[in-house]
């Protein structure tokens, strides 16, 4: 969803603009005579001047939501690392700008508010679709809110890495390892309909690499006998 060249030049006038003058003492006004538009022009892009910085969370949400509607009970996890991977490609495709507004945002109150409101909209996506997906199953409005809370803090957490280090490498190896947390928290998901009857369960086993082939079959032989 890349900026259209009049969104880009509103964008680098309202960053411009709030470093040099502050945020506060800058106004829409001044926004759009800096970017060559005129006011009207701005408002067709953007709400208010704290939204000329910030993604176009609409679209990105509709793009995210799209990818958990494919999903069904059974391919919840993969459909939810995918959508945290669109959040994180938006980003790292604007990287330029998204360094600028990090910068901007640590140093203006209102932007933290609005940053804050924004993340709190993708949580509610998620939680509502895992929701969804565990219907019926016990506990399922915790389950939801925890798991949603879990994506939205890895993703979180590395791209505030990948901030601070000035976007200097591919934050999507250090995204898979943690998200690698939440699925092993969260990996039951995958089963959350249960097996039907006269239908064998199926069983998830997880080993270090170092395991050898005979630890690993001594194990899964152990869990299984543990479960006749």
């Amino acid at each position: 969803m890349p900026r259209s060249p009049t969104s880009q030049r509103l964008t680098d006038a309202a960053i411009g603009l709030f470093n040099e003058r502050g945020y506060d003492e800058t106004t829409v006004d001044d926004i759009a005579a800096r970017a060559g538009v005129s006011r009207s022009t701005f408002f067709r892009y953007y709400r208010s001047k704290e939204e000329v910085i910030f993604p176009d969370h609409d679209a990105l949400l509709a793009k995210v939501e799209a990818r958990l509607r494919a999903s069904t009970a059974g391919t919840a996890i993969v459909a939810i690392c995918d959508a945290v991977r669109i959040v994180l490609a938006h980003y790292v495709e604007d990287a330029e700008v998204s360094l600028r507004r990090y910068r901007l945002v640590g140093r203006v109150p209102a932007l933290r508010h609005r940053e804050i409101a924004s993340v709190a909209r993708y949580q509610r996506l998620f939680r509502e679709y895992v929701g969804d997906w565990l219907a019926g199953t016990p506990d399922a409005p915790l389950r939801a809110e925890l798991m949603a809370s879990s994506v939205v803090a890895a993703h979180n957490q590395v791209l505030r890495g990948w901030l601070r280090a000035g976007g200097s490498y591919d934050p999507f190896e250090p995204l898979d390892h943690a998200l690698q947390y939440v699925i092993r928290t969260f990996r039951h998901l995958e089963n959350m309909e249960g097996p039907r009857e006269g239908e064998d369960q199926v069983v998830v086993a997880a080993f270090p690499r170092s395991a050898s082939p005979d630890d690993v079959m001594d194990a899964i032989r152990a869990h299984l006998g543990s479960r006749q």
